[in-house]
């Protein structure tokens, strides 16, 4: 079998953790935990990969690298980045742990790419030791230049047990449109967009109501962006699934993501319930005393409250 072009551009560590080299650049896999409500308490469950450039072990904003890559590569690096990220999470994420790596379906635009996507996800997968059912599949929020191979596709990816994610709800192309096309197993909202709505009683509203549609068809639903306490009260009183965001963790460049996350799901399990800690202070129940929540490297640092990185390859980078 051919071997996987994500593979053809790994270096493995010492310590058995996976890094991409494209060029001069140096990609390395970030980890951001998912928390799932669970009995009244958030647990860290999932964690969504995102590439994280270096250049001369001096890190490179997302932006600044995707900016630099030629159209006719960036189905090559996509493919890498999903490669660093399915390999370190072999190596060091929880066994019950699910994965969420991202597809951008501008690349998927005929039955030639569908089949590349595919083979290379099966094969890193095998390297890794993962079983396709923690792996979570996120169609991001850019056009397809095809309906019908990106529907094939989530075909073939349920086919062989992985589950499928659209991903920026609310943003660009991923609209109910994509989600009736694709019938995923998990939506999850545009941090920006559900963000503006938690903060007015109609907004929120507005997200119960859609949480609970989504849920009567078997839909899971995360709420990305989560900023601050008052947020997560509201994301709780939705009904979401999960949320995530810096007001729960950062992301956290391996192998340092997995000491951090490992003391988080300790710190969890004697964490009070969401229901019973004091209102005042929501974020004692999820950041400050969870060791996940640390100061981020500096170019996980938003500008402001509430800023968001540019928009590349999908809004945080793959």
């Amino acid at each position: 079998m051919a071997r996987s072009i994500g593979l053809a551009h790994i270096i493995r560590k010492e310590d058995g953790t996976a890094v991409g080299i494209w060029g001069a650049y140096t990609l390395k896999s970030a980890f951001q935990p998912i928390f799932s409500f669970r009995d009244g308490r958030l647990r860290p469950s999932s964690y969504e990969g995102l590439v994280r450039p270096f250049r001369n072990e001096t890190p490179v904003s997302p932006g600044a690298f995707f900016s630099s890559v030629p159209d006719v590569d960036r189905f090559h690096v996509e493919t890498l980045a999903r490669t660093v990220h399915i390999l370190n999470a072999g190596v060091g994420l929880d066994p019950t742990a699910t994965l969420f790596v991202n597809f951008d379906p501008s690349h998927l635009i005929d039955e030639d790419a569908v089949k590349s996507a595919l083979r290379d996800t099966q094969l890193v997968l095998k390297e890794a030791g993962l079983s396709a059912d923690r792996v979570v599949c996120e169609i991001t929020e850019q056009e397809t230049r095809s309906e019908r191979p990106l529907r094939d596709f989530v075909t073939e990816l349920k086919a062989c047990g992985y589950r499928v994610a659209v991903d920026d709800f609310g943003a660009e192309s991923s609209d109910m449109r994509r989600i009736e096309a694709l019938g995923p197993d998990i939506v999850k909202f545009d941090g920006q967009w559900t963000g503006k709505l938690l903060g007015t009683g109609p907004g929120i509203g507005l997200l119960t109501d859609m949480v609970a549609e989504f849920s009567a068809k078997r839909i899971r639903t995360v709420f990305e962006g989560i900023e601050n306490g008052k947020q997560l009260e509201a994301a709780e009183q939705c009904g979401v699934s999960m949320v995530q965001g810096f007001a729960l963790a950062r992301p956290q460049i391996v192998p340092l993501a997995f000491q951090q996350f490992r003391a988080a799901l300790e710190a969890a399990a004697r964490r009070p319930t969401v229901a019973s800690a004091p209102s005042a202070r929501p974020r004692d129940v999820t950041v400050e005393r969870s060791p996940a929540a640390v100061q981020a490297p500096p170019q996980e640092q938003p500008s402001r409250q509430g800023a968001r990185p540019a928009k590349v390859f999908g809004r945080r980078g793959i």
